[in-house]
């Protein structure tokens, strides 16, 4: 190999070399800017006692007791009103003030932890659970 040769091999071995740590840093830049994907946990908890079949609190201390529980176990959660409605085996209709809440950035172990507590305080047989994979993404503007 000529000393030529060899110039030209080593511009072409550091031009390589530079190149792939630019493909590098664009990827790690990539990642930085992709959005989280997540699973986002929706719990249907019905408010009347699976004893009584009567409300066991009042609409507001029903959000103010599922708050509380909540804020025991997670940092953060959404509650929504809801009206879940269902036939019996008579065919007759029920109909049961529901708090519907969102859970994301969490795990399914720290879920069912909220959902036993919720389930004794409650008086519930079952609480409903969805889990949905989700995109997450906390926008704070440009």
């Amino acid at each position: 190999m000529t000393k030529r040769q060899g110039i030209i091999l080593a511009l072409i071995s550091l031009v390589s070399l530079c190149l792939s740590a630019l493909a590098l840093m664009t990827a790690v830049k990539l990642n930085e800017h992709e959005k989280k994907f997540d699973t986002q946990y929706v719990m249907y908890l019905g408010t009347n006692s699976n004893k009584t079949y009567e409300p066991v609190f009042s609409h507001d201390e029903a959000k103010l007791k599922a708050e509380e529980i909540l804020f025991k176990h997670f940092s953060g959660f959404t509650i929504q009103e809801a009206q879940g409605g269902w036939l019996n085996d008579d065919g007759s209709q029920s109909h049961e003030y529901t708090l519907a809440i969102y859970l994301s950035d969490t795990t399914k172990e720290k879920v069912y932890a909220a959902m036993d507590e919720l389930l004794k305080v409650f008086e519930q047989s079952s609480i409903l659970l969805q889990s949905n994979q989700t995109q997450t993404e906390f926008y704070s503007g440009k």
